[in-house]
């Protein structure tokens, strides 16, 4: 943090590229032009960052995982097992390579279903970047929803606003009917499309049934709650023009 800090006061050009495994903070954020996640690249990593960063191929990734602005704001400031002591204070983490001093810990995911980007939205905490979040060269508009309760089917247009062709990962989330207590929405579904620049496509997609569904133990069976639900579709999960209101069972 101290590096990337030093560099962006002597260029604020400063674009910062991450090959990391997890999110992490970004206190300097604001001092550098751009950031790239390329997580684990490979072998040819290099080659592709070049072509994103001079422009050869227009990006259309999006991030599956959250992005907080700090521990603060996750369920768990540290990873289970990870700061575990001993009865001699030493530390067991999954990594003691002496069976006898492994010794049990509690994981308490007291946070239930709401893992990920749930967390953040049930919370109410404005997340560094959403998950599903990813920035191009060119830019897409949104339009045109029509939700098919029958056919359990989403339609909307994707038009290409900018000056180069691009991919756009639409996604498709679902708020359950209010009856269910939960506050926030869940992903749905999600299409990859392919539109040039001053185009537009019209795309449907399947919903996945599963994924607006809830497990009832009792029943030991799926089950789907009635009354009305709320289908979004956008960008990320914090970036959704398009909503509508239906009873999808």
């Amino acid at each position: 943090n101290e590096l990337i800090t030093a560099v962006a006061a002597a260029n604020p050009h400063t674009v910062v590229v991450l090959i990391t495994g997890n999110p992490v903070t970004m206190p300097w954020l604001d001092h550098v032009a751009g950031v790239i996640e390329a997580w684990y690249p490979g072998i040819a990593g290099g080659q592709a960052i070049a072509n994103l960063i001079f422009g050869n191929v227009v990006p259309s990734g999006k991030l599956p995982i959250t992005f907080a602005i700090s521990e603060g704001d996750l369920p768990h400031e540290s990873i289970f097992g990870m700061t575990h002591n001993g009865a001699n204070g030493d530390s067991l983490g999954y990594w003691a390579a002496d069976d006898e001093k492994r010794q049990s810990f509690v994981a308490d995911y007291n946070e239930g279903v709401r893992f990920g980007y749930k967390w953040f939205d049930s919370e109410g905490k404005q997340p560094l970047f959403p998950f599903g979040y990813g920035l191009s060269y060119t830019k897409f508009r949104y339009s045109g929803l029509h939700v098919d309760s029958v056919a359990k089917t989403v339609t909307f247009t994707i038009e290409n606003a900018g000056t180069l062709g691009g991919t756009e990962i639409a996604e498709i989330y679902v708020g359950l009917p209010k009856s269910s207590g939960e506050r926030f929405r869940r992903l749905a579904a999600w299409q990859r499309v392919e539109v040039n620049a001053g185009q537009q496509k019209t795309v449907t997609v399947p919903l996945e049934p599963l994924a607006i569904a809830t497990f009832d133990e009792k029943k030991d069976a799926w089950a789907w709650a009635t009354g009305k639900y709320t289908v979004l579709v956008g960008g990320s999960s914090r970036d959704l023009p398009l909503q509508a209101e239906v009873a999808l069972f």
